[in-house]
């Protein structure tokens, strides 16, 4: 695959990707296809230039996600870890808890509420086996935290990828209506069948299964005919846990062209006056550069932050001119921006947390005896 073009910039492959990022909501049995379908690029064309993409590794993996705020606790949480011990509790994390998904060392410009916490992971904990503060306490002493908050979503304006379909965004670019709101929900409960299946789906897909019938191998592993494997995987889509399948970009560098997909990465903070939450997460949702966008409540420890959301960038002033048109647009907006700040990535691990029982007891028992 020497000779097959790899680059995001590759007119071909960047149509692919502005589809296979985060385009094919809920389940697809033929996701390629529907790839295919959408770009009209030929099959053959989309399966091999996604393989090659994958192996030079511009993208670094494809699989299906799950909307995990309906299978188990989450949040978001901020660690105060001193800067002696940041890379190895960076190091541990990544190596011994899969529950802890995201986990980036971020910075701020200066002193500022929250600056101390350096240290950012996103956490998910099933219901009934521990509780989010009781799974942190289990870390902190492990990591050498001196103390941490958490920062559970109250409600989700903007939740998504799709960095090759927002570059060249112009700051200020949103859509014609306000981010409507979703609310978590209480976990939903699963069969052991479809825990087989969800755990199935939710595996990264390998080379061999960059093909025209993608779970045909998951189906056969569980001694189930495909068509059994996608009727499960439509249920599980019907009880909400299902999220999109998608391709995700390596954020640093590759080893193609050494250029990131995205060199800058901003979590922003803003305060707003109490009872203005909603509206405020609504006008800042709307725009089109902000990848996640959460109502979280940060306390005194953040400035008392309540919105909190991500904007990727090739350039920092790239990522701060969006913060600037979303900050004047919510002055236009009557929406007093009391406190706002920038947190900016470092050093990152992406990757989806673990969500079984079975393996959070099974985990549980090893981490608390040794």
């Amino acid at each position: 695959m020497n000779d097959i073009p790899v680059k995001p910039e590759d007119p071909i492959n960047t149509a692919i990707l502005s589809v296979a990022e985060d385009q094919l909501n809920g389940f697809h049995q033929h996701p390629f296809h529907d790839i295919s379908r959408q770009t009209g690029i030929p099959i053959g064309t989309v399966l091999e230039r996604l393989k090659a993409m994958k192996q030079a590794g511009v993208i670094r993996r494809l699989r299906q996600t799950l909307k995990a705020t309906n299978l188990a606790q989450g949040a978001l949480v901020a660690w105060n870890v001193s800067s002696q011990y940041l890379d190895s509790a960076f190091e541990w994390l990544k190596a011994h808890d899969p529950f802890t998904g995201h986990i980036v060392i971020r910075t701020t410009d200066g002193h500022v509420p929250g600056n101390q916490y350096q240290l950012w992971t996103t956490l998910k904990v099933p219901a009934g086996l521990n509780t989010l503060d009781g799974h942190c306490q289990v870390l902190a002493p492990r990591i050498n935290a001196q103390g941490y908050v958490l920062l559970p979503p109250k409600g989700i304006f903007s939740l998504g990828v799709g960095h090759i379909r927002r570059r060249g965004l112009r700051p200020g670019d949103r859509t014609s209506q306000p981010a409507s709101m979703d609310i978590p929900v209480q976990t939903t409960p699963l069969t052991p069948l479809e825990w087989s299946v969800l755990k199935a789906l939710k595996e990264e897909l390998i080379d061999e299964e960059l093909v025209e019938e993608p779970w045909q191998a998951r189906a056969d592993s569980l001694d189930l005919s495909l068509e059994s494997f996608c009727q499960q995987a439509h249920i599980l889509e019907k009880k909400g846990v299902i999220g999109r399948f998608a391709a995700f970009l390596e954020h640093s560098g590759n080893p193609i062209n050494h250029t990131p997909v995205s060199q800058f990465n901003g979590l922003f903070h803003w305060a707003v006056p109490p009872g203005m939450e909603i509206r405020a997460g609504a006008e800042c949702g709307r725009h089109i550069c902000m990848t996640h966008c959460y109502w979280r409540s940060g306390g005194e420890p953040f400035g008392g932050a309540q919105i909190m959301g991500v904007v990727h960038g090739q350039t920092k002033n790239t990522v701060l001119a969006h913060k600037a048109a979303i900050d004047q647009h919510l002055v236009s907006c009557g929406i007093p921006v009391l406190h706002t700040t920038v947190f900016w990535s470092l050093k990152s691990e992406i990757r989806p947390s673990e969500i079984s029982p079975e393996i959070y007891s099974k985990w549980l028992n090893q981490i608390t005896s040794f």
